[in-house]
């Protein structure tokens, strides 16, 4: 029969625990990056639309004029 020593398992469990910690964060960042982006894509398409619009409202006025 063997003892096992209890600092060995406490250090075990701890450098799981971290490796675990690492792969959530990681999984973390890379998501909210991702939607991130894409409301900043969202976001550019919404001011592309608005510059347009501004653009030919412009344009009228210049004909108009």
């Amino acid at each position: 029969m063997s003892i096992v020593n209890i600092g060995d398992v406490v250090s075990t469990m701890i450098i799981i625990l971290l490796i675990i910690l690492f792969f959530v964060s990681i999984t973390l960042f890379f998501r909210r990056m991702s939607a991130t982006q894409r409301k900043r894509a969202e976001n550019n398409i919404k001011v592309e639309q608005k510059l347009d619009r501004i653009i030919e409202l412009l344009e009228q006025d210049k004909r108009n004029k």
